[in-house]
């Protein structure tokens, strides 16, 4: 795995296995807060599902400025996760990324505003289906590409998520993919534009 700065003054990862940096290299903690968190418009004591967990950006950008979050993340590599415990961080998420650092050993941290963080390792495919049903109200929905993990986009796993969520709940995810919307809406989604950020295509936000 291999570090890599973005113009935002962050990190993101590559991963060799799927030739593919785990953000957009345009700036990694901006395509957080814009694309998922600020898309998504988080409140005080949202239950928030974090689909794909990596750096730990999504979710830990959601606790800057609130309180008693419920995150769960699901995540398959802990190496990406253990890569947190030494990665440099810019000062606007600094102090909120300091209590999550060494979630790779904990898997299960709670911060000093209540905002708790449990990571369920494994194949998100599979881990999805132990969790609650009409539960989250957020879902940050972050896996590699499509044509790099065509799996993760499928009508079936859009399907699964939409069953977890709570009515009027909001996804947000970078794709803005024709069939990927398709997907979507099949799923029951209804699908809206997202920001436009570090390219010329929106992302997508699916409510429910």
């Amino acid at each position: 795995m291999k570090l890599v700065k973005t113009k935002d003054a962050s990190y993101t990862a590559f991963n060799k296995v799927f030739d593919e940096h785990y953000h957009t290299v345009s700036g990694a903690i901006e395509e957080a807060f814009e694309k998922h968190v600020n898309a998504l418009g988080i409140e005080n004591g949202m239950h928030i599902l974090d689909f794909c967990f990596g750096l730990g950006y999504n979710s830990i950008a959601a606790c800057k400025d609130h309180k008693n979050l419920q995150i769960i993340g699901l995540e398959n590599d802990i190496k990406i996760m253990e890569a947190m415990k030494n990665i440099e961080i810019p000062d606007i998420l600094k102090t909120e990324f300091a209590p999550f650092r060494n979630i790779a050993e904990n898997l299960d941290i709670t911060d000093n505003n209540n905002n708790r963080i449990q990571i369920l390792i494994g194949d998100a495919l599979q881990k999805i289906d132990e969790l609650p049903e009409f539960f989250f109200d957020r879902v940050f929905f972050d896996p590699f590409s499509p044509k790099k993990q065509p799996e993760m986009w499928s009508e079936e796993i859009f399907q699964k998520i939409y069953d977890k969520m709570k009515s009027g709940a909001k996804l947000s995810t970078y794709s803005c993919a024709i069939q990927i919307r398709k997907n979507m809406i099949s799923a029951g989604f209804k699908v809206i534009d997202g920001p436009i950020v570090g390219r010329r295509s929106p992302a997508t936000i699916g409510v429910k």
